[in-house]
């Protein structure tokens, strides 16, 4: 497997990052474990989780913690041979300092994840949601003091636009303090309102690790016209995280001519996905978590695929990027 570097943090990671948020229910800790150990086996040596990951049994503000536990478990003994990323921010309890991004939760959120992840540090420690209540130099205070700890290597951001990236690199820069060196964002064929931040994450050189690449399998190919769901498909179980897409004819419309397109090119559905979103500028390693071993196998093999050149521009028109700014001394 090719490495890719991440940012300026001088580490070279795996073009997939294997996902946790499944880790709990509907996969056990057993298989978790197992999962864990087969990707790394695969060449994997990335791993993304947060504090609040457990499943499907996960809701809003609850302690979460599961997910960072198991793989905890997963890496004694192995801790050495991945890099690892977990995020703080989201709500882990009703109470009003147990989500943000202050001082004291950040503080208490990343010793309560080394406590379950059973290490000495993070590599990558990511602010999950942007923050309206606390200012951005509160945060990167508080991650200077991780760093200088030792309990932190790297601070990056997780759903944050360019502007507001923009403004915590103004802040790192002028502060002497931790700048952000990995973006983690929702971003695929069917998700691309993100799409005109990459060419900002190219030129600070900051790495973009994104999520939902491929659409809660609905760019895999799992799902087809008048059949029914897939049994233990995302679709199945749990809806609501296909991220807003519905299975309707038009959506369906655009899978068949993708898959066409993927046939063309002698690829599966997964793993031209997968080709096609590394492609894209700035994105380093693809954050995909899976419920069987095989599901990470059908992905790493399109990490070492590639999309013909003359295919772009087709995805381009079933999956239209976000509306561009017209630059009238250059034009588009």
């Amino acid at each position: 497997m090719n490495y890719n570097r991440l940012g300026t943090t001088g580490l070279l990671v795996s073009p997939i990052c294997l996902g946790t948020m499944t880790f709990g229910t509907p996969v056990g800790e057993a298989d978790a474990v197992r999962i864990v150990h087969g990707a790394m086996d695969l060449g994997i040596n990335y791993i993304d989780t947060a504090n609040v990951y457990e499943g499907y049994t996960r809701f809003f503000g609850s302690p979460g913690g599961v997910g960072e536990e198991i793989l905890g478990k997963a890496l004694v003994g192995r801790r050495d041979e991945v890099i690892v990323t977990t995020k703080f921010g989201a709500p882990v309890g009703p109470g009003p300092q147990e989500r943000g991004a202050s001082a004291r939760h950040v503080l208490q959120a990343v010793n309560d994840s080394l406590r379950r992840l059973q290490m000495d540090y993070i590599d990558v420690c990511l602010i999950h949601w942007p923050d309206k209540e606390t200012p951005p130099e509160t945060t990167l205070n508080a991650m200077e003091t991780l760093v200088r700890q030792g309990k932190v290597r790297y601070f990056g951001a997780s759903n944050h636009s360019a502007a507001q990236l923009c403004e915590l690199l103004w802040i790192a820069e002028r502060q002497h303090l931790p700048r952000p060196v990995v973006s983690q964002i929702p971003y695929s064929m069917l998700k691309r309102m993100f799409h005109h931040d990459l060419s900002f994450c190219v030129n600070h050189d900051i790495a973009v690790t994104p999520y939902q690449s491929i659409q809660g399998g609905l760019l895999t190919g799992k799902y087809h016209r008048d059949e029914a769901l897939p049994a233990a498909s995302r679709a199945s179980e749990m809806p609501q995280w296909l991220a807003g897409e519905e299975l309707n004819e038009a959506m369906f419309d655009r899978l068949e001519a993708l898959e066409t397109l993927a046939q063309q090119a002698d690829l599966s559905m997964t793993e031209y996905t997968v080709a096609w979103t590394l492609a894209q500028p700035a994105i380093t390693s693809l954050v995909l978590g899976a419920t069987r071993l095989e599901q990470i196998e059908q992905i790493v093999a399109g990490a070492s695929a590639e999309i013909p050149a003359d295919h772009f521009a087709p995805v381009d028109e079933l999956f239209p990027k976000p509306w561009e700014q017209m630059d009238p001394i250059r034009g588009m």
